[in-house]
């Protein structure tokens, strides 16, 4: 079978790194291969880097603002090039949360002719994912952060999202987020049909 490419999204708070995270171990018992892509994760590796660029970029993010367009589609450009072999399977979460970053998302995975591939929403209601949030205990979620981080992700990765599940290419499927961590696992399993 033509391995997956799976884009994982959600609001802040849906659990898309734990279900990414368990995909992957999921698949890897399977004996198959997976390359896992986590942008937030990357971006804290990268800001540990010498260069201008990332200590420039880690200044950025310690002061709350916001990145350019080019970053995150430099990030993960690099990756594509020196990690993917061409045969794995492909976990995707925190990449094109902007409608722009996914027509290039696009480009790419058209160019690697990545076929089998699907958007995965993990779907939380706005007061199901403030109260997450407020009970997870981060510095980074007092009122005003979850506030901004819910807006930003209506005005910007809900374009994002509609552009995947307007195009063809890719089969968009939708899961109910606001139950349990086994049950979604569960859902995404059978949803991509592979239990």
């Amino acid at each position: 079978m033509e391995p997956y490419t799976i884009l994982f999204f959600g609001r802040t708070g849906a659990g898309k790194g734990t279900q990414a995270h368990l995909l992957q171990d999921y698949l890897r018992e399977q004996k198959k291969e997976v390359l896992y892509i986590e942008t937030g994760a990357r971006f804290r590796l990268f800001t540990e880097e010498p260069s201008y660029t990332a200590k420039y970029t880690k200044k950025i993010l310690e002061d709350g603002g916001l990145l350019p367009d080019f970053l995150p589609v430099a990030l993960w450009g690099r990756i594509f090039m020196e990690e993917y072999r061409g045969d794995e399977n492909i976990i995707l979460d925190g990449l094109a949360r902007r409608e722009n970053e996914a027509v290039l998302l696009d480009s790419a995975l058209s160019f690697f002719q990545r076929k089998n591939t699907y958007v995965l929403d993990i779907n939380i209601s706005r007061e199901w994912a403030e109260n997450v949030l407020k009970t997870r205990g981060r510095a980074d979620d007092d009122s005003e952060d979850i506030k901004h981080k819910m807006e930003w992700f209506e005005l910007n990765t809900i374009p994002a999202i509609n552009h995947f599940k307007n195009n063809s290419a890719y089969t968009f499927i939708e899961i109910n987020g606001e139950q349990t961590i086994e049950q979604v696992h569960n859902d995404i399993l059978k949803a991509l049909k592979i239990v």
